[in-house]
C-alpha cells in the first residue's frame, strides 16, 4: 500500500499554490513521527527544503492508483509541529483561497497559532529550521513534601526557616519567584531543602493572562423582556432547522441584544456544542468579555490583536485543548481551533472591520455562513443598523429570519436628534467649528454635572471640496459619488469611472469663494474645544477632555484607561473618532454631538451614505441610556441629505428603500457582485502600464466567457493615489448578483505570471473602492 501526504508549501505566492505530493513511510515522516492533516512538516523542494502544511493524507491500495508515479515521490523529512487544524479547517482554507483569490498558504496560516509556526532560515551553512517565536512559558514552583512537613532546620538557617514558613502559609506550594520577592535569593536554601527531600521544585505551565482577564463572579441569567424572548425564540427555531439558518437580530441601541446572545449560547452549550462571538476590535473591552465570563466562567477564551503574541498563543492552545466552550474575539477568532461549533454570533455585523484588508481579503460574515452551512449551525447577525446588503438578503432568502427589538430595556425613548445647518452658521458670521446650538448644549450639560460625547467623523484621506456658504459638494455626473480633489494639476476626479473636471474658482451653485478642502484633525478640535470650555462659566479648566483616536489608543490598554478616566470624572467631554460610536455604556452621558457629519458622507464611495446614517444612529445611542434624558446634535453643511434626515428621524426603512433604488440604478451591491483589482508599485508609469495590460487581458477573457453580461471598468488611480511610497491604480469588475465572480477571475490570476514592474491583487466583494 502506498501512503502519501498532500502538502501546501508555506510560500505565499499564486505560482506555488497547488498541493505537492510526498510519500510517507507507514503513515510517518522519515523521523518516525506520524503525519496528520494540519501538521507543519519539513519537505524537500528541488535542491532546497521548505516548510509546508499537510492538507490531506491518502492511502492507495495499489501504487498505480496514485496520480504520481511512486518512484518519483520524495518523502516528508520531519514533522515540525501540529496538527494545527483538521480536515474541516483544510476545506475552509481552500474555500477562502478560491473565493477570495488568495494564496492557499496565506489562508492556512489563519488556522495556525499566533507566532507559533516554525520557519526556515538561510545562512552561510545552508538552511536550518528556527523554532517558533512564541511558545509555552514555564515557571518553577516549590512544593512541600509529606516528609518535609515536620522538618525543622537549624536555628541558624534563617532563610530555610522563612522559606518553610512561607510555603506552609500558602498551603504547601508557592511560585519560586514569589518566594524570592518576599525573602530574597532563595536558590541556595531551596537547593538544600530539595536535596534533603523536604521540598520538590516543579516546572509548571503558566498561562499569560490577556488584558481582559479580570476577576469575575458568576451571575444567573435574568428574566427576559418580551422583545428579548421573541428574539430568542426566533434563534431557537433557526437552530432547530440545523441547516445553516441566519437570524438578523435587529435591535436599537440599549435593547438588550447581548443578553439574547448569552441565553442562546447557554442553550448551545447545554446541547454539547460550542459558540464563537465576534465583536468589533474596539468594542472588546473588559466589560464586554466580563459579561460572558460572568455567565460561562473560565470556559471563555479571548482572541484579538491588542493581546501580546504570547497571550494569543496561550488562548489558542487553551481552545485547542478543549478548555473553552465560548470564544470571544475579533474577526480572526473565526479560525480558532474550537471543536463542534453550533452558533456564531457577529455583533455590530455592519462594521467594516469584519473585512480583512490584506490577503486573504475575506468577509467574516460570508465565512461564518459557509462554516455553519456545513456544520448545521446557526449564524446570528446583530446590529442596531444592519447593513443594506443584509437587509436586502433578508427580504429574498427564506433561510434568513428577522428578529426585531425596537425598544430599549429601560423603557426610555431614543434621544431626539437635531440637525444644525453649518452653512447657515457660516453665513451668519460664525467661523467656529462649534455651532451656537452645540455651545449652548455643552454649557447646559456640563453645568448640570453631566457628560458629553463629541464625535469627529473623520477619515484622514477625505479630500473633497465643500462650499461653506451653501454646502455644495462637486459630484460625478455618472456615479453619484463626490469628486476627489487633487492638488497636483488642481483637478477633480471620479475614482470609479475616471471622469475629471477642473477645480472651479467659485461655487457653481451660489458663487461663493469659500469652496475649500474640508476636514480638521482631532488635535486641532481638542485645542479649540479646550479654549471653548475654559471660557465657559459652566465648565472651566477643571472639566477634562478625554481624546480617543488612533494616536491616543495605539498602546496596549490605552483604550480602557481612557474610558476609565472618562467614567471616573464627575463631568467630562469625550472627544473621538468613529471608535467612540459603539460599545460605550455610560448612564450619565446626556449630550452627543456630531461635529462634522459631512466627512464620511462625501467620500467618493457608494457606501458613504449608508455609513453616515449608521454612524449617526450608533453614536446617538450613547445618549440617554440611563434615567437622564439625552439629546443629539448633528452639525452638517447638507441638512437635506437623505442619510442625515433619515438618521435624525430614525427612519431606516425610508432610507434603505431610497438607497436600494440608487444602488440598482447605478449598478452597485447588493444588486451586483464586485471585484476590485488593485495594481501598485514604486513607478507610476509602470503601474499604469501593468494596469492597462491586466485590463486588456481581462477584457478578452470576459468577452470569450461571458460576453457583455459582465462589466469591466477602465483602470483609474485609486482615491489614495499613493500610499507608503507606492502608486495605486485599480480596475473594477461587476457581474450579476446571481453569478459567482470568483471562478473566472481565479482562473486568470492563478495562471498569470508575476510582473516585476508592479504588484497585482484582487479584492472580491470589496466594502469600498478607496
Amino acid at each position: 500500500m502506498l501512503q502519501t501526504a498532500s502538502v501546501i508549501l508555506d510560500i505565499p505566492t499564486q505560482s506555488l499554490d497547488a498541493p505537492y505530493t510526498y510519500a510517507l513511510e507507514e503513515g510517518c515522516a522519515a523521523d518516525g513521527e506520524p503525519v496528520e492533516v494540519g501538521c507543519a512538516v519539513l519537505v524537500p523542494l528541488g535542491s532546497r527544503k521548505a516548510i509546508g502544511f499537510v492538507i490531506e493524507v491518502n492511502d492507495f491500495e495499489e501504487e498505480g492508483a496514485c496520480p504520481v508515479e511512486a518512484g518519483k515521490l520524495k518523502g516528508v523529512e520531519k514533522v515540525l509541529a501540529g496538527p494545527y487544524f483538521d480536515e474541516e479547517g483544510a476545506a475552509c482554507a481552500q474555500f477562502l483561497a478560491d473565493r477570495y483569490i488568495a494564496p492557499l498558504s496565506s489562508c492556512i496560516r489563519l488556522f495556525a497559532p499566533p507566532g507559533g509556526v516554525p520557519h526556515l532560515v538561510s545562512g552561510p551553512y545552508g538552511q536550518r529550521v528556527e523554532a517558533p517565536a512564541v511558545g509555552e512559558v514555564e515557571e518553577r514552583w516549590a512544593v512541600l513534601t509529606a516528609e518535609g512537613a515536620d522538618f525543622q532546620p537549624r536555628s541558624t538557617a534563617v532563610k530555610q526557616l522563612r522559606l518553610l514558613e512561607a510555603l506552609k502559609a500558602e498551603g504547601g506550594q508557592c511560585r519560586v519567584a514569589d518566594l524570592a520577592e518576599r525573602i530574597g535569593d532563595v536558590s541556595g536554601p531551596l537547593k538544600t531543602l530539595a536535596d534533603k527531600g523536604v521540598v520538590v521544585v516543579e516546572r509548571r505551565r503558566r498561562l499569560r493572562a490577556p488584558i481582559q482577564a479580570e476577576p469575575f463572579q458568576l451571575a444567573p441569567a435574568p428574566e427576559l423582556l418580551p422583545d428579548q424572548l421573541q428574539a430568542l425564540q426566533v434563534i431557537e427555531e433557526a437552530r432547530a432547522a440545523q441547516d445553516g439558518h441566519v437570524v438578523v437580530l435587529d435591535g436599537v441601541t440599549g435593547s438588550g441584544k447581548t443578553e439574547v446572545y448569552l441565553q442562546a449560547i447557554s442553550s448551545v452549550i447545554a446541547e454539547g456544542r460550542t459558540a464563537i462571538v465576534l465583536v468589533p476590535e474596539i468594542s472588546l473591552t473588559p466589560q464586554t468579555v466580563g459579561r460572558f465570563r460572568s455567565r460561562f466562567g473560565d470556559r471563555v477564551a479571548v482572541m484579538h490583536s491588542r493581546m501580546s503574541a504570547g497571550e494569543r498563543f496561550d488562548q489558542w492552545q487553551l481552545i485547542q485543548e478543549g478548555g473553552a466552550d465560548v470564544v470571544v474575539g475579533a474577526r480572526s477568532a473565526l479560525f480558532a481551533p474550537l471543536a463542534n461549533v453550533g452558533l456564531i454570533v457577529i455583533d455590530e455585523e455592519h462594521e467594516s472591520t469584519y473585512k480583512q484588508e490584506s490577503a486573504p481579503r475575506y468577509r467574516a460574515v460570508d465565512v461564518a455562513l459557509w462554516m455553519m452551512g456545513r456544520s448545521g449551525g446557526t449564524v446570528v447577525l446583530g446590529s442596531a443598523t444592519p447593513s443594506i446588503d443584509t437587509m436586502e438578503r433578508l427580504g429574498r432568502d427564506e433561510r434568513w429570519h428577522h428578529a426585531l427589538m425596537p425598544r430599549r430595556t429601560n423603557g426610555r425613548p431614543l434621544p431626539p436628534v437635531r440637525i444644525v445647518d453649518m452653512a447657515h452658521e457660516f453665513s451668519s458670521g460664525s467661523r467656529s467649528m462649534f455651532s451656537g446650538a452645540l455651545k449652548s448644549a455643552l454649557a447646559e450639560t456640563l453645568g448640570a454635572g453631566r457628560k458629553a460625547v463629541l464625535l469627529l467623523n473623520q477619515r484622514g484621506f477625505a479630500k473633497f471640496l465643500l462650499c461653506r456658504d451653501c454646502g455644495f459638494v462637486p459630484t460625478c455626473p455618472s456615479c453619484a459619488t463626490s469628486l476627489t480633489y487633487h492638488e497636483h494639476g488642481s483637478k477633480l476626479a471620479c475614482h470609479h469611472c475616471g471622469y475629471t473636471a477642473p477645480v472651479p474658482a467659485t461655487c457653481p451653485e451660489c458663487g461663493s469663494p469659500y469652496l475649500k478642502k474640508f476636514g480638521a484633525g482631532t488635535q486641532r478640535v481638542e485645542a479649540d474645544l479646550r479654549v471653548l470650555l475654559d471660557s465657559m462659566p459652566e465648565a472651566g479648566p477643571g472639566v477634562p477632555i478625554v481624546r480617543m483616536d488612533a494616536d491616543t489608543t495605539r498602546f496596549k490598554g490605552a483604550h480602557q484607561q481612557l474610558l476609565d478616566a472618562f467614567a471616573a470624572a464627575p463631568r467630562a467631554v469625550l472627544l473621538g473618532t468613529q471608535m467612540i460610536a459603539k460599545g460605550l455604556d455610560f448612564d450619565d452621558v446626556s449630550l452627543v454631538g456630531v461635529i462634522n457629519a459631512d466627512t464620511q458622507l462625501n467620500l467618493p464611495d457608494f457606501r458613504s451614505a449608508e455609513r453616515t446614517f449608521g454612524l449617526i444612529e450608533q453614536v446617538a445611542g450613547r445618549a440617554g441610556r440611563g434615567e437622564i434624558p439625552g439629546q443629539v446634535l448633528v452639525q452638517t453643511y447638507e441638512p437635506q441629505s437623505p442619510a442625515i434626515v433619515a438618521a435624525a428621524r430614525y427612519a431606516r426603512d425610508w432610507f434603505v428603500s431610497g438607497e436600494l433604488q440608487k444602488r440598482r440604478m447605478f449598478g452597485y451591491p447588493p444588486y451586483v457582485r464586485m471585484a476590485n483589482v488593485l495594481v501598485w508599485g514604486p513607478d507610476e508609469e509602470q503601474v499604469k502600464a501593468v494596469a492597462a495590460q491586466v485590463h486588456g487581458e481581462l477584457a478578452q477573457l470576459l468577452r470569450d466567457q461571458v460576453g457583455d453580461r459582465w462589466q469591466l471598468l477602465a483602470p483609474v488611480p485609486c482615491v489614495l493615489e499613493k500610499l507608503r511610497g507606492a502608486h495605486r491604480w485599480h480596475i473594477v469588475v461587476k457581474c450579476p448578483q446571481t453569478d459567482d465572480i470568483s471562478p473566472l477571475l481565479l482562473r486568470y490570476f492563478r495562471t498569470r505570471k508575476p510582473d516585476k514592474r508592479a504588484n497585482v491583487a484582487v479584492d472580491v466583494d470589496p466594502l469600498d473602492l478607496l
